[in-house]
């Protein structure tokens, strides 16, 4: 597909979805690439706002830097920007590489969780499964107020989110070899039961039961565990996207944050004209989940709309050619227009580390010296 910018995108309607970005990040050795469990030094390091929008994660190899509440794509880029420097800047001074990358490439030799109640419940609970070596995700929230909107937007976005998830494919390594899948991430997530593709819901009380139903079975704590690909936020009045790995770079992350918006923004506008949602089978959404966390953007996706397997940019071009009116009125469609043929050029995270790779004979260290300067590039 030729990717064609409309007239007078550059300025954001009344109807602007508000936008943020949560991003996890690796703390890792300069040497040896494996996991540092300095995250409350790092943490301690930070000054400013870049300290009030961080925060602990389940590891102490991990940190996550939060963005503020953004109406406009170069807002979010500049803020991305800022705390990924900022985080760096933490690290290094704690002897520490600040890497976005999906998860533990290397090793990770300190798995116990940080001291917090929560934290040891889960441990507690879920054994083994809550001390697997780190993984790292980029979560999207996107402003959408109306809790029962926000519920019928999630059976919107179902058929959609695979493909987010390939572009998003950043972690491809696990144990210092190549896995053979792009997204290693998410396979070791699917080891937690409240992980994976979100049900269909009939409404907000529909999804309610739902989760009350599942804590009394104790699959999770709590509705903060809900952790489905998509979900109404526990805490804010957003739909939040979390399928993907965290983004090697600020404009990889950004273009996400456009694409997730404008699909939002879409399913809004067909919840409001009445378009039913596609019902389709669970075991396939998982299929198709399954299949971009393999292939990523270099092979095959699941048509979760027509069926059957096809190449992956033909389905990146329907799910652009079905945003770009939600993208133009957000002034975000010269933006990812660039940034999508960059995309296809440069191919996604995973697939610039394999050929970091093969360039070095497999040489995992300059696959992770080349993720630690995109992570602070722009």
């Amino acid at each position: 597909m030729t990717y064609r910018p409309a007239v007078a995108t550059s300025v954001p309607d009344l109807t602007t979805l508000t936008l943020g970005v949560e991003e996890e990040y690796l703390l890792l050795d300069p040497t040896t690439g494996e996991s540092l469990p300095v995250a409350d030094r790092v943490l301690t390091a930070l000054h400013g706002t870049a300290r009030d929008q961080s925060r602990q994660e389940f590891r102490h190899s991990m940190v996550e830097m939060v963005s503020p509440v953004c109406a406009d794509l170069g807002e979010l880029r500049d803020r991305l920007v800022g705390l990924r420097r900022s985080a760096a800047a933490a690290a290094e001074a704690a002897g520490a590489r600040l890497v976005a990358v999906g998860a533990t490439p290397v090793h990770e030799p300190h798995r116990t969780v940080p001291d917090k109640p929560r934290y040891h419940a889960m441990s507690r609970r879920f054994g083994p499964v809550a001390h697997d070596p780190a993984v790292c995700g980029c979560h999207v929230h996107v402003g959408v107020p109306d809790r029962e909107l926000a519920v019928q937007v999630c059976n919107h976005l179902r058929p959609w989110l695979p493909v987010v998830q390939a572009i998003t494919t950043n972690s491809p390594l696990h144990d210092g070899r190549d896995t053979g899948h792009a997204s290693w991430r998410s396979m070791q997530l699917e080891r937690w039961p409240s992980i994976g593709p979100t049900p269909h819901f009939d409404s907000a009380a529909d999804y309610d039961r739902t989760v009350n139903d599942l804590i009394a079975a104790g699959i999770m704590l709590d509705a903060a565990m809900v952790y489905w690909y998509a979900r109404p936020s526990a805490a804010y009045p957003t739909v939040e996207v979390r399928v993907g790995d965290v983004c090697p770079t600020v404009d990889d992350t950004v273009l996400v944050a456009a694409l997730v918006r404008a699909l939002v923004a879409t399913a809004v506008d067909d919840v409001r004209s009445g378009v039913a949602a596609p019902r389709i089978r669970n075991c396939l959404v998982s299929a198709a989940h399954w299949r971009a966390a393999h292939d990523g953007l270099d092979g095959d996706l699941i048509d979760l709309h027509a069926g059957g397997a096809r190449p992956a940019w033909d389905l990146v071009d329907e799910m652009f050619a079905a945003v770009t009116p939600a993208l133009a009125r957000h002034g975000d469609l010269d933006y990812a227009v660039a940034q999508l043929i960059r995309l296809r050029g440069e191919g996604t995270g995973a697939t610039r580390q394999r050929r970091i790779m093969a360039e070095t004979g497999g040489d995992i260290r300059a696959v992770l010296d080349h993720v630690a300067a995109q992570t602070i590039t722009g």
